[in-house]
């Protein structure tokens, strides 16, 4: 995918940037938007735990690229990765709510534990600003719609509850430290580079795997369950114009990452079987521990403050996953 479009102004080649988690989905994606707009130096702090290196595999080359194998839960690992940074784009994390579910010892010391370790280097590299990812998991049982930004519920899983303690803290570092940071609340991201395997795999490459194999995929509960589905082109451009927009002391410190539009995982299935001309149907399971029934983004805080306005939409997005799935897992 190629990210001809650039979401800043100005040239970013005098500029050092650290992307943690950089070989994981979206931090990939935005390893490649850096690059490709010719960043001074992009630095990619990864444990390669749920990260793939092949992610990386087409940045090697490029002299101003560089990996730091290491783990956010080592301050001193942070510590390194930080020096000389001007710019951090935390993306390490272990996503899923099941797996967060299952074991969520594991989940609080990489997103709450880890997330502390990068505040605390950040802070003390003097890096000018500082955007992570939050998560749509934070509006827990809250039954407005759409979702906005003030207005949350209480988690549902552990995951959530780590998501939220991400933002207490970005919150407080800001307000005692003098710290620019801004935080993202992702809804179901997917695009190329997204893992279809594993237990914990997200429903968009889950369902692609299968339509391409000609396999029936499962559906957790009745499907009628929807999500705000983001193209990840969309993140990654919210990311961007959180590292460069006009920051003031009084404005918004997190921010909706979605297109405002939801569609029900059935739906999403049944346009997926269209798209790649396949004639399996679902299968329905039970539903899923500590899922969100309904979300949908209410974006109008990212367009007012970060300049977000999302150009790729739900089944343009699809289209453009489906041809990368088709080269990536199933060309042989």
């Amino acid at each position: 995918m190629i990210y001809n479009q650039p979401f800043h102004s100005g040239p970013i080649s005098n500029l050092n940037f650290l992307v943690t988690g950089g070989a994981g989905f979206i931090g990939s994606n935005l390893v490649e938007y850096l690059l490709h707009h010719k960043a001074g130096k992009v630095i990619v702090l990864d444990n390669f735990s749920t990260g793939f290196r092949e992610n990386l595999e087409v940045f090697k080359q490029n002299p101003n690229f560089k990996i730091i194998e290491g783990d956010i839960c080592s301050l001193e690992d942070c510590v390194k990765a930080c020096q000389g940074i001007d710019f951090v784009l935390h993306q390490a994390a272990l996503g899923s709510v099941p797996r967060s579910v299952e074991n969520p010892i594991a989940t609080n010391k990489v997103n709450v534990d880890g997330f502390l370790n990068m505040l605390v280097a950040a802070r003390d590299a003097k890096v000018k600003r500082f955007v992570y990812a939050s998560s749509s998991s934070v509006y827990g049982d809250s039954k407005t719609l759409p979702k906005v930004e003030n207005q949350i519920g209480n988690p549902l899983s552990p995951y959530a509850v780590t998501k939220l303690l991400n933002e207490l803290y970005a919150d407080v570092f800001a307000k005692t430290y003098k710290m620019e940071i801004t935080g993202l609340r992702y809804f179901n991201i997917f695009g190329p580079r997204q893992n279809p395997s594993g237990p914990y795999a997200a429903a968009i490459p889950l369902f692609m795997d299968a339509v391409l194999m000609g396999k029936p995929a499962y559906i957790n509960g009745d499907g009628l369950q929807t999500r705000d589905f983001t193209f990840v082109a969309n993140a990654v451009e919210a990311n961007i114009k959180s590292l460069f927009a006009p920051k003031h002391k009084d404005d918004p410190m997190v921010f909706n990452v979605a297109v405002s539009d939801r569609i029900s995982i059935k739906e999403l299935y049944e346009i997926l079987k269209q798209v790649s001309g396949s004639n399996v149907d679902a299968i329905h399971r039970e539903e899923r521990a500590g899922d969100i029934r309904d979300s949908l983004a209410d974006i109008s805080s990212a367009k007012k403050y970060l300049g977000y306005n999302p150009q790729v939409k739900m089944i343009e997005g699809l289209k453009i996953t489906l041809e990368w799935f088709k080269h990536a897992f199933h060309s042989h």
